[in-house]
């Protein structure tokens, strides 16, 4: 029976950790399999273009079989409406953002409805081996995603020296009992050691459907078997974005159809930009530039990649970080504009 469910791997872990370029990695080098991925934001993926066939506000379907669905509203309700699609899928992939906890969208679909349909592969946690906090407690959601990721896979490894990695390497066994640990670099991995290796035991949760806290057996997982209460805040309010105000985390959004001036945007990312900003990714559009500008920040590391507009030019940039006062952020952001000089 088991092997007519549908696998399902989650991509958790945290802003800037590599989550979206693992997710590219698997689509491109997925043979012969029609995977289905649920995100957030299109914007986020970057799919490549050319990979493209057709797309519609919630859906785009790619030359390779695969698709992609962003999450509106509900997750079971975009899981349940990619089951009813004519047309079979062999895997889905789902990606959460940056400050979710996995474990209730891992409850979603071993729990309810979606048990007789999917089985849960595994939880994939990308960590970032560069910007890792060492500083994180078991309330936060870093340390959720680092304790029920089933593969850890430790990112980044070529910006960091091997003292550091081991260093990180430590940490994680503190939180959990014989981690596995896969390193990589530009999230690159064997898809055969994250893929239907069936690593998820349902058996070891139980779900009490009406407080929708859970309980570990602690029988199998002596690591986890911390005491929840500290998250047990009725995990059935989580909705899947958690980024507004989950401790102190919330996003700020700046968009304007005039265009920056490179030397005030430089500015702002060498002199103003604030220490608790921990992501920021956009579009951009430079006075200087006839070029589309993707601009994505991650700890103090930004990169800038540039290709042709298609679409009307304009500014458009997301920054999340902790405590941020949003309208000293978005007045930098004007002052950045070409014509405010």
């Amino acid at each position: 029976m088991s092997k007519e469910l549908l696998p399902v791997t989650i991509i958790s872990g945290f802003l800037g950790s590599g989550k979206t370029t693992l997710l590219n990695h698997i689509l491109k080098n997925q043979v012969g399999l029609k995977t289905a991925v649920l995100v957030n934001e299109f914007g986020e993926i970057g799919i490549d273009n050319d990979l493209i066939i057709e797309g519609s506000e919630d859906m785009i379907e790619l030359n390779n079989g695969c698709i992609c669905c962003s999450i509106n509203g509900e997750l079971l309700n975009t899981v349940s409406k990619v089951l009813e699609r004519s047309e079979n899928i062999d895997y889905m992939i789902v990606e959460t953002t940056g400050l979710a906890d996995p474990l209730p969208v891992a409850m979603t679909f071993a729990a309810g409805d979606l048990r007789e349909k999917v089985r849960l592969d595994s939880i994939i946690t990308v960590i970032d081996g560069e910007n890792f906090d060492f500083e994180i407690n078991n309330t936060s959601v870093a340390y959720s995603q680092i304790l029920y990721g089933d593969i850890l896979l430790l990112n980044k490894c070529d910006l960091v020296n091997e003292e550091k990695l081991k260093k990180v390497e430590k940490f994680i066994n503190k939180i959990k009992k014989e981690p596995r640990i896969l390193r990589s670099t530009n999230s690159e991995v064997g898809l055969q050691t994250i893929m239907s290796v069936g690593l998820f035991e349902t058996d070891t949760f139980q779900y009490d459907k009406d407080k929708g806290d859970v309980e570990e057996n602690s029988h199998d997982h002596s690591s986890h078997s911390h005491d929840h209460s500290s998250h047990s805040h009725d995990h059935s309010s989580h909705s899947h974005d958690l980024i507004n105000n989950i401790e102190g985390f919330t996003s700020v959004s700046y968009e304007t159809f005039e265009p920056f001036s490179l030397r005030k945007f430089q500015y702002f990312l060498d002199n103003q930009i604030s220490q608790n900003v921990f992501r920021a990714k956009g579009i951009l559009w430079f006075m200087e530039s006839e070029r589309k500008h993707i601009f994505h920040l991650s700890g103090k590391r930004f990169s800038l990649d540039d290709e042709e507009w298609t679409k009307e030019k304009s500014n458009k940039i997301v920054l999340i970080g902790r405590d941020l006062d949003h309208q000293t952020i978005k007045n930098q952001l004007s002052s950045c504009r070409f014509s405010s000089d």
